[in-house]
């Protein structure tokens, strides 16, 4: 640690200890004075200026930067009582340890030497009196150097704890949950690619293979009857497998997304589901394209579930905005009971935490469930 900043954390624990002091007074007027609806905004507006002061202290002497509006009575009476014994610890430690560098320059300059035994262990050594003085003065310093910057890390823990986490924080969870996105986009990537070869392989693959055994058998029939009917058949095949790989191509990413935004893509979900699905668009422009990709997936995704698992009657979507976030809410009148850490729903909630949004499920046994998605309007830049 340098010296300019040893510097300066000396002088952020002292003047904590004067603002300690403010601020021990002011609790003993002001807290009670918050009890009484009359003098509660004048409590309120005290309580603000100290915290305005403790946030310009610490990031001014501690170079602790805190990004949250948070703190109030209960943080201001914990660092005013650390603030209040670690500060006057190190000034009374900063006087003594003064004086007696004072005292033994003085003596070593001016003074009539003295000699004074000092004994050690085996060693029996004379010193002058002005060095050990010395000596003891500068052992002081370190003593309140090393406490002065224990007392500054007590108050940053405080901080992080009661008054908002400060940037380094903020940054080590950021680092923390990119991290887990990261891992969980993996996943569901994954995840997405069985699901795509599921659907190529109890779809359109069965589908192949029949209309290769149709026409085979036609091929070798002898009966131009028969020949007519397997072709007929093979035909009509055909046709379920075209239409089998535009359910699948759909699934994958509809094209009606970029050219026709989300409320045409919801509404084409819409006429493909067996059940009754209404959506009410509230977005007066087009997200981002990757909100909205990821609006469009959970919608479709809680919608299949609704009908696969929870047997519903009946689906509502519902899009809202306001003016940073954008909001998904899907109901539906199903049985309810869907888990959260399910495949479908976990994958969700990866896609959404990988845009910093926020899923929530509400899904109690018997319904109704409803799955909302809160995401930023801008996608996140890293």
């Amino acid at each position: 640690m340098s010296g300019t900043r040893v510097a300066r954390t000396l002088v952020g624990v002292i003047a904590g200890m004067a603002l300690g002091v403010v601020e021990l007074l002011f609790l003993c007027v002001a807290w009670p004075a918050s009890l009484i609806p009359a003098t509660r905004p004048a409590a309120d507006r005290g309580l603000a200026r100290l915290l305005a002061l403790e946030r310009a202290r610490l990031s001014t002497w501690l170079d602790h930067d805190t990004i949250s509006a948070g703190g109030g009575y209960g943080f201001l009476g914990a660092r005013a009582a650390l603030g209040v014994l670690a500060g006057y610890g190190c000034a009374a430690g900063l006087f003594l340890s003064g004086l007696l560098l004072f005292g033994g320059s003085w003596d070593l300059l001016w003074g009539e030497p003295e000699a004074v035994p000092v004994n050690l262990p085996g060693v029996k050594v004379i010193t002058n009196s002005a060095i050990l003085v010395l000596t003891t003065a500068a052992l002081l310093l370190v003593l309140i150097v090393l406490g002065a910057v224990a007392v500054a890390a007590a108050e940053r823990r405080l901080a992080d704890h009661l008054l908002g986490p400060g940037r380094q924080e903020l940054m080590r969870r950021r680092i923390a949950e990119l991290t887990a996105t990261r891992s969980g986009i993996v996943r569901a990537v994954d995840d997405e690619r069985r699901r795509i070869e599921r659907d190529l392989h109890d779809g359109v693959q069965q589908r192949g293979v029949a209309l290769a055994m149709l026409l085979g058998r036609a091929r070798h029939s002898a009966d131009p009857a028969r020949t007519g009917e397997l072709v007929a058949q093979a035909y009509a095949e055909s046709r379920g497998l075209l239409d089998e790989l535009r359910s699948v191509a759909w699934r994958i990413y509809p094209t009606a997304l970029d050219e026709l935004g989300l409320r045409a893509a919801l509404a084409g979900v819409a006429e493909r589901s067996s059940v009754p699905v209404t959506v009410h668009y509230g977005l007066a422009g087009r997200p981002v394209s990757e909100v909205e990709t990821a609006l469009y997936f959970i919608a479709r995704e809680a919608i299949t579930n609704a009908i696969k698992h929870a047997g519903a009657g009946d689906i509502l979507v519902v899009l809202t905005e306001d003016e940073e976030k954008v909001t998904v809410a899907i109901s539906d009148d199903g049985r309810g009971g869907a888990d959260p850490s399910g495949g479908g729903l976990s994958g969700l909630a990866r896609r959404v935490l990988a845009l910093d949004g926020v899923l929530t499920v509400d899904s109690p046994e018997g319904g109704p469930t409803e799955i909302a998605a809160t995401l930023p309007k801008d996608a996140p830049c890293g």
